[in-house]
């Protein structure tokens, strides 16, 4: 959960010392607005998305799921194809790492590529009961390496790029 602040600003008023009043900068108040140019319409539509804040067992359940899901309809529509599969993990990536919301940013490079290993198991290959179906999962695994990784890179770049960015915020 989320903290906020519970102590209102100064106003410019110190105690002790009473001096000329304080820059409306230096006493919290905010710059005279400058003049905004209106979005471009990508923008404007990335706006109306839902925006939600998954926890880190949220990201986690909501990946697994959304992969588990593309891995089903994956081996039915398109007859378990890997590169399909690798493909559509992708843009899971991304929306995991950019819903978790700012205290759990470090789960996203983590639940991302157990997703990738639970949405393989109806993709993967079954030879003859559990021994088949696990060759079957690490073959998959280590042909498919690249979106794997290719994926985790991505949560991880955004998980990164927005904690800069919170701690920029934070600091300045």
């Amino acid at each position: 959960m989320e903290q906020h602040r519970t102590r209102s600003p100064h106003n410019g008023t110190r105690r002790g010392t009473p001096g000329p009043p304080l820059p409306a900068q230096a006493r919290g108040g905010r710059r005279p607005p400058l003049a905004r140019r209106p979005a471009p319409p990508v923008v404007q539509t990335l706006r109306r998305l839902p925006n939600p804040r998954l926890t880190g067992l949220g990201g986690g359940l909501f990946c697994g799921a959304v992969m588990f899901a593309l891995g089903c309809l994956d081996s039915l529509l398109f007859g378990s194809s890997l590169t399909a599969y690798g493909v559509l993990f992708l843009p899971v990536c991304v929306l995991t790492a950019v819903w978790i919301r700012r205290g759990d940013l470090l789960t996203a490079p983590v639940v991302v590529p157990i997703a990738f290993a639970v949405g393989l198991l109806p993709v993967a290959e079954s030879g003859g009961g559990t021994s088949g179906r696990l060759m079957g999962l690490f073959t998959a695994l280590a042909t498919q390496a690249g979106w794997l990784y290719g994926g985790t890179l991505i949560a991880g770049l955004i998980a990164t790029v927005r904690k800069i960015r919170l701690m920029r915020r934070r600091s300045g």
